[in-house]
């Protein structure tokens, strides 16, 4: 390698690590680097004469130099550091004006007029026919966004570079086109296969979605779902509801058995006799119906086949079924799940008669709440009329009266 080139490589590599942009993900001195490489690899199989080699590969490393200095133009003002640089490294005026031929050859849309200007503009896009291209080309997308220059989704991005590939962009010299040519093919048409694979993609999600929101069949699963879910929770608030109330009765039978019924074998204690009796019997029958609310049925737990045939059991519900063969069940659900209206009235069986258990326990927890209120109001004003009418003064007058 000449000094020259030595020192523009040092220069170049100095200048785009310190004063380029940081968001120049793909115009930096990989890009060049990149560049320099793919020339190289050109002029080894053209032989140029030294002069030209030296030339091209001295554009080739300054060709991007003036993104450093601004977005647009950046050719022209790759060409005034590459001046100011050669002028100052004594390269005689005629070979600095051939470097800036060469750069400006590198400029989107320019048309090669010799076999130098397409080795440079064919080394600046190699990348176009290497397998890192998915990678360049996404650093390139980025690059754009993080510069303010275009947003670009996935899929636009997509669609420039298959334009870029089938219109904008050829290969210029035989070398590229029998070496890089074959690996650019299998970039664009992995593009398109991409972009084939992304359409069926949001096709099917689209008729999926149509499906779902269209499908009787869907809303029909949801409100049964939803239904049995009420159900359920009605049911679980029915039993809470119930077990309070055995637990506050309980409680209160506890409690008058211990501080009450033992006092009541003094004859001074004689008048809560009838308010304890009251408040004892409408606790225990507050019980009885919580009891009753929350006590399960007692099923068969078994069917024939001809009830299945028939389409008389409902399968979906345990009591129906707990005391049959595991296979005699798998038999009945697989002639369950090939008929869909047995499956929904299997579905609306298992509603109904939920409903019906849930409407005995809603009707007992009304009457045994009712019980309860009645009892406390009538334990509270017997304990009053028994203390005002019958209390302690009363008896010890009786006792003590000849």
């Amino acid at each position: 390698m000449s000094q020259i080139l030595q020192k523009a490589e040092s220069f170049v590599t100095d200048l785009l690590t310190n004063e380029l942009d940081p968001n120049f993900l793909y115009h930096n001195l990989r890009h060049t680097q990149r560049v320099v490489e793919s020339l190289e690899e050109l002029l080894e199989h053209y032989k140029p004469k030294a002069k030209t080699k030296e030339a091209l590969l001295l554009a080739a490393w300054f060709h991007d130099t003036g993104y450093t200095k601004s977005v647009t133009e950046h050719e022209k003002n790759s060409c005034i550091l590459a001046r100011e640089f050669l002028e100052k490294e004594g390269v005689d005026h005629a070979q600095i004006e051939q470097i800036c031929a060469y750069i400006m050859a590198t400029e989107k849309g320019y048309e090669p007029q010799n076999l130098e200007e397409q080795i440079i503009r064919d080394a600046d896009a190699s990348h176009l026919g290497q397998k890192s291209y998915p990678d360049t080309t996404e650093l390139l997308r980025m690059e754009l966004s993080q510069l303010g220059i275009a947003e670009y989704s996935p899929s636009e991005w997509r669609e420039e570079n298959i334009k870029m590939f089938r219109a904008d962009h050829f290969y210029y010299t035989d070398y590229a086109k029998e070496n890089w040519q074959a690996r650019k093919d299998k970039n664009i048409k992995k593009l398109v296969k991409r972009k084939k694979n992304e359409k069926d993609i949001a096709k099917k999600e689209m008729l999926k979605a149509k499906f779902k929101s269209e499908s009787p069949e869907r809303g029909i699963q949801t409100m049964f779902r939803v239904t049995m879910r009420n159900h359920l929770k009605l049911s679980d608030i029915a039993d809470t509801k119930a077990n309070i109330l055995l637990s506050v009765n309980a409680i209160i039978i506890s409690l008058v058995l211990a501080n009450l019924i033992p006092k009541l074998d003094n004859p001074y204690n004689q008048y809560l006799i009838i308010p304890t009796s009251i408040f004892l019997l409408f606790s225990i029958v507050s019980m009885i119906f919580a009891i009753l609310a929350t006590r399960p049925n007692v099923t068969s737990g078994e069917f024939s086949k001809e009830d299945v045939e028939q389409k008389k059991v409902n399968l979906l519900f345990f009591g129906n079924f707990h005391k049959m063969a595991l296979p005699d069940y798998e038999w009945a659900i697989q002639e369950l799940i090939k008929d869909k209206a047995f499956v929904y009235s299997n579905l609306t069986k298992d509603l109904y008669y939920l409903g019906v258990v849930l409407q005995k326990k809603y009707k007992l927890l009304r009457l045994t709440y009712t019980i309860f209120a009645i009892g406390m109001v009538l334990s509270v004003i017997a304990f009053i009329i028994a203390l005002k009418f019958y209390g302690p003064e009363r008896v010890l007058d009786q006792l003590t009266t000849p």
